[in-house]
């Protein structure tokens, strides 16, 4: 159970803290996880006699890699002309195509060095029994990285809680090889730890620094990009500055109760109150730059009585709140980061779909107005938003468009409520607006980048290698095919099921973490039903999977949202956990009766690879799609079984007796 714990715990580490140093990784969504599943998978499919020198030096490549990272952290320029981010920074460090193989291979042998430590101890166990143990070990280290979120705890200590269970995995014998480089890598985390200025968030490294011109006091960087500064108030209300023109171009607002989403460190806050708002709810999702802004902000907007601080997301605030607002201000929400290691997701997607654009409208009074401004490279993506304002409110907003590619977006509820100087026009062809379903408003077209492509064939390839490189028999794999075809389908549905969470509930971490613990213990449900069974019937277990999946297909987002919030809570859970719980006694039972347990729950993660690679159809088709991708992927695993003799052809099977260990 340790290991697991230690291998789950790591896992989330690498996501999180090589993210926050190598901006790259905030945009490459889940190259770390797909480096750590093919380590696991080589590390499960090594024979037992094979691989001992894996677990031996297993620190080492750990040690490299903090330490290669903290020698050349990496601040990205974006070189793709098909996906626009709003941050472009000068590139640090050493180039893209040196740090990023460098990062998936490191993260493949140490986590292959884990995963092999976790098999050999997996073979002493009755298969279920050992399934259970790792089940279990990984909500532990799921919910000790929570926690530590929650606490904001740095980067030492997770340093220091990873090195603790390797040197108890790694035995006496190993106390020493494994001392030295653990030791380098503590000390390496501790120099970033007491770096004045750095902090950690739930979501983002965070270094502030002290302004030395009089226009700023203080600037604040977010996983290495400079992300916001706080200003005097008079250099906010300075004539011509973006923050005034929501005010400005709606004169005939009163402009007495405004809704601020990305309220940050109280910029927009600031400028609202100086404009005689009466209540302010300002909704940040990250507690710490709202509490840099209480502490340091040299207007205190946040000491104000009128002013109510929200920590969440802003969809999620729309969607819960029955408030009524004079003005609603997007205030440059742009994250830098994704909701979760498994997917394209950002943190600011579903704040940008049509139907976010559609609930801000249904919160405004009947001569209110919503504004939006950010820093836009292309006009495609003004465009983009124009037109679905322009859509919504049945005639074009107001745009003012300022140096560095600053544009102000400003719509009133009719073309009287709001006075322009400028009125947008499209620059060209209106992109299609981003959808809840389709949620990537800085895709320009339904395709996969060829960048993204690039990447992935690389790591295709990288796994191929390394499968054969390790001495792993390919062709006894094959009798596994229907293993690796339920891992592919796992991911995926995995993936879509925490996309859904963020769009009912946020894309909050809290509500991510949870979401893989629901995830989590549904397996473990699964794997304890049966291991109570003494016959299974496949055919039945097929057809509930299928259904299941048919239901979630069929049930659209919007109708989940529109219910009541315990409702919607209900709703959700169903939809998602009952595919699930149904695949895993599917593959529980599979797991049960396989020659060689190790060997098959290997082959399971190298298809957990392949699922998350297939995430990225999304880009294609949405995220609904993706679970007849899913439903095609389980049909196959199931016809494969046939071939194994686990199929329906064979509907009851009996369980095996609990007392016989594994043999490798």
């Amino acid at each position: 159970m340790l290991a697991s714990t230690t291998m789950l715990f790591v896992e989330l580490a690498l996501i999180r803290w090589a993210g926050a140093n190598v901006v790259h990784l905030s945009y490459f969504s889940n190259f770390i996880l797909l480096g750590s599943f093919l380590g696991i998978g080589i590390g499960f499919l090594i024979p037992a006699a094979r691989g001992q020198w894996l677990k031996r030096w297993t620190p080492i490549p750990l040690a490299l890699l903090v330490i290669f990272v903290r020698a050349y952290p990496v601040q990205v320029r974006q070189s793709s002309s098909e996906v626009i981010y709003f941050t472009a920074v000068k590139t640090t460090g050493l180039p893209q195509w040196v740090t990023l193989p460098a990062i998936f291979l490191l993260t493949a042998v140490i986590m292959a060095g884990i995963g092999k430590i976790t098999a050999d101890l997996f073979r002493q166990l009755p298969s279920l029994d050992a399934y259970r143990y790792d089940l279990l070990g990984s909500i532990t280290g799921s919910v000790a990285f929570a926690v530590l979120s929650w606490l904001r705890a740095p980067s030492v200590v997770w340093g220091v809680l990873a090195a603790v269970a390797l040197l108890i995995l790694g035995g006496r014998r190993n106390t020493l090889l494994y001392g030295i480089p653990l030791t380098a890598m503590v000390a390496a985390l501790f120099v970033e730890t007491t770096t004045a200025g750095i902090s950690w968030s739930p979501y983002y490294k965070i270094e502030l620094k002290a302004s030395p011109t009089t226009t700023r006091t203080y600037y604040i960087s977010a996983n290495g990009v400079p992300h916001q500064s706080t200003a005097p108030l008079p250099v906010l209300m300075q004539e011509n500055s973006p923050y005034r023109q929501a005010y400005e171009q709606t004169p005939r607002n009163p402009h007495k109760r405004v809704l601020i989403i990305g309220a940050g460190n109280g910029n927009d806050v600031a400028v609202a109150l100086a404009h005689g708002a009466q209540r302010v709810d300002a909704v940040e999702i990250d507690p710490r730059l709202q509490e840099i802004g209480a502490e340091l902000h040299p207007a205190r907007p946040y000491d104000d009585p009128r002013v109510h601080v929200y920590i969440n997301d802003g969809r999620a605030f729309l969607e819960r709140t029955n408030a009524k607002y004079d003005l609603i201000v997007l205030a440059l929400p742009d994250s830098l980061t994704l909701v979760s290691g498994a997917s394209n997701l950002r943190l600011e997607s579903y704040l940008f779909t049509r139907q976010a654009f559609e609930a801000a409208r249904d919160h405004l009074t009947p001569n209110g107005a919503f504004a939006m401004y950010n820093y836009y490279r292309k006009s495609w993506l003004v465009d983009r938003f124009a037109g679905d304002l322009d859509d919504l409110y049945g005639h074009a907003p107001c745009m003012t468009t300022f140096k560095r590619n600053a544009a102000v977006l400003v719509a009133g509820m009719t073309p009287a409520d709001q006075s322009c100087k400028q009125i947008w026009q499209p620059s060209g062809p209106v992109p299609a607006a981003a959808t809840d379903d389709h949620p990537f408003p800085y895709l320009l077209h339904r395709n996969i980048p060829t960048l993204y492509l690039g990447a992935l064939g690389a790591i295709l390839l990288v796994t191929l290698l390394s499968v054969r490189l390790t001495g792993v028999r390919v062709r006894s794999t094959f009798r596994y095919a229907d293993m690796f075809l339920l891992g592919a389908a796992f991911m995926l549905l995995e993936t879509k099921n925490v996309i859904g969470f963020a769009l009912y509930f946020g894309t909050t971490w809290l509500v991510n973490a949870l979401v893989f613990f629901g995830v989590l213990v549904s397996v473990l449900a699964a794997v304890e039903v049966r291991r109570r069974l003494r016959r299974v019937n496949q055919l039945v277990l097929q057809l509930m999977l299928f259904a299941s999946l048919a239901v979630a297909w069929l049930v659209p987002a919007q109708a989940v949202l529109s219910l009541p919030f315990a409702g919607r809570l209900a709703a959700a859970i169903a939809l998602a956990f009952a595919p699930i719980f149904c695949a895993n006694l599917i593959f529980s039972d599979r797991l049960a009766l396989a020659p060689d347990p190790t060997s098959a729950f290997g082959a399971n993660l190298l298809g957990a690879l392949t699922g998350g690679a297939l995430e990225y159809l999304a880009l294609m088709t949405g995220y609904q799609t993706l679970l007849l991708v899913v439903a095609m992927l389980y049909l196959a695993a199931c016809i494969a079984m046939r071939f194994t003799g686990r199929g329906p052809g064979r509907q009851t099977t009996r369980m095996p007796d609990e007392t016989v260990t594994i043999k490798t």
